[in-house]
């Protein structure tokens, strides 16, 4: 619709993770070497946290793209309550036959898997995103799996990803053992002031646009409003941009963001239902401007 306007090759905002998008600004920057070197040095367990929509399934998808062809990986998008259910899914995640098993069958069919692997010069690694729905004694059967050696070499690393309340789950005491074996732990915080408007710049050099399409105040504005959250920061510039090309604006100017706060505040956007009160707040500050511009 209005890349040809705006010459852009697609979409610049979809909020479908996409690595060839990522901004390694400096927070991501810090949370994939993180990742990298929990790789590297074979790290017993991994934590990986942020708030919903900071970017942690596209760092996924970075490190994936990445790794050699020596490790093998087998990844869990939803977790799973139960622990026999997590015995299934993680034979599921590598490919192994797990239909009709007890939870022994289960436990020393992937057992046979890792020692067989480590046999061939292969290392596995199980990747949990949205853990902090896992319940303690599932978390705990993981500690479990995390026991399965060769001498001194650990034959399964596993790097969990979720959002902030898997903190507060690992340090429940029942889980201290397993918080003992995290070797890497960071918690990914979103955008600055600053680094939201390069976001939006490097997204839009990505489709083409080297020129700058977002004001200044417009930027501000994103980031007043989203929290500098990447995932929100899609959605409102990808409406800005809609609202923009409806009045042919050559640019998205701060007036353009406004009208897109006033519409999501008087209908009451789904997206922004917890930025609300915020995006309210921004309207009410430049009533103003709006009345002048209407």
């Amino acid at each position: 619709m209005y890349e040809n306007f705006y010459k852009l090759s697609e979409k610049p905002f979809s909020i479908q993770p996409d690595p060839s998008f990522l901004f390694m600004g400096r927070e991501h920057t810090l949370a994939y070497r993180m990742l990298e070197y929990g790789v590297i040095n074979r790290a017993g367990f991994v934590v990986v946290t942020g708030e919903i929509g900071c970017g942690k399934t596209t760092l996924l998808r970075k490190l994936l793209d990445n790794l050699d062809e020596d490790v093998l990986v087998g990844l869990i998008n939803s977790t799973h309550q139960d622990v026999h259910e997590l015995l299934q899914w993680v034979l599921y995640a590598f490919e192994l036959d797990y239909k009709g098993k007890t939870r022994l069958e289960l436990y020393e069919t992937f057992q046979n898997f890792l020692i067989e692997e480590y046999a061939r010069g292969r290392r596995c690694i199980l990747i949990i995103d949205e853990a902090q729905n896992m319940a303690t004694d599932t978390l705990e059967e993981l500690r479990m799996l995390s026991n399965i050696n060769a001498d001194k070499d650990m034959l399964i690393q596993l790097i969990l990803v979720g959002q902030p309340e898997l903190r507060a789950l690992l340090n429940r005491p029942e889980l201290y053992q397993l918080v003992q074996r995290v070797s890497v732990d960071y918690h990914l915080k979103p955008l600055t002031s600053l680094d939201t408007a390069r976001y939006i710049h490097h997204r839009l050099e990505v489709v083409g646009r080297n020129d700058p399409l977002f004001t200044p105040e417009a930027c501000d504005l994103v980031h007043r409003a989203t929290g500098g959250v990447p995932r929100l920061i899609n959605i409102l510039c990808d409406t800005a941009l809609v609202y923009a090309y409806a009045d042919e604006r050559p640019m998205v100017d701060k007036e353009t963001v406004l009208y897109v706060f006033q519409d999501m505040a008087e209908f009451e956007s789904l997206h922004f239902n917890q930025l609300r009160e915020t995006i309210s707040g921004i309207v009410r500050e430049h009533a103003h401007l709006l009345g002048e511009s209407g």
